[in-house]
């Protein structure tokens, strides 16, 4: 095992001060290696030394124009810090250097909902659910681009798959609920969708609005 993996394993275990050590012996044999400043970095990340870690991405930049995962890693820490412009021009360059997995489509595309740009976001996230059908936040955040297209059939179509997964998303349920309460106008599922976003999350607010209003329109018959 080369010191990077075994640096990674150790970070994977939470022995950071270890795994410092072996990144750093990493870099003095080989100082034009970029990976060791990447690995050096997300393990200063971890340990929440955010200034020092954005130095490593930067150098590993310098000797590596094409490091994809350097560019995905300071994505995330401008993600972090809420600098959403920065941190959606390094998802790009991520992906543009190679890394087009279902963690860069997600990031950029959760980066760009927080720019209210759902439109360009839709793109990325529906990519990042065809690479990991999975995983259920980059499902739910595509079925958001979805209502803000009115698109609401394959919205629904998602969100239902979002619940199947995760039977406690209580946000998925209220969305079904609007979707059922507006678009497909069937007060009474959506009175339903209302009472199980509750049950999942008695403190649902909005869930809570929308339960009221159905059952006024459906006491008033």
């Amino acid at each position: 095992m080369d010191k990077n993996q075994q640096g990674i394993q150790y970070m994977q275990e939470g022995k950071y001060e270890e795994a410092v050590k072996v990144f750093s012996e990493a870099i003095e044999e080989n100082p034009g290696e970029p990976v060791a400043y990447i690995n050096f970095g997300n393990v200063l990340t971890a340990v929440g030394e955010l200034d020092k870690a954005v130095n490593f991405f930067k150098k590993a930049i310098e000797l590596d124009e094409n490091a994809a995962a350097a560019y995905y890693s300071l994505g995330n820490l401008y993600f972090d810090a809420e600098k959403m412009i920065e941190a959606k021009d390094m998802f790009e360059k991520a992906i543009r250097c190679g890394l087009e997995n279902s963690d860069s489509y997600f990031m950029l595309g959760l980066t760009l909902m927080q720019l209210d740009q759902p439109k360009f976001a839709m793109p990325y996230l529906q990519r990042s659910v065809e690479l990991n059908p999975d995983d259920v936040d980059a499902r739910f955040q595509y079925a958001l681009c979805l209502a803000n297209s009115e698109l609401y059939d394959e919205l629904v179509k998602e969100l239902f798959i979002v619940v199947e997964k995760d039977p406690g998303h209580s946000d998925a349920y209220y969305n079904l609920g609007v979707a059922y309460a507006g678009h497909l106008e069937d007060s009474r599922a959506a009175l339903e969708f209302f009472e199980k976003a509750l049950q999942a999350q008695p403190d649902h607010m909005l869930a809570a609005n929308g339960k009221r209003l159905m059952e006024d329109l459906l006491a008033q018959g």
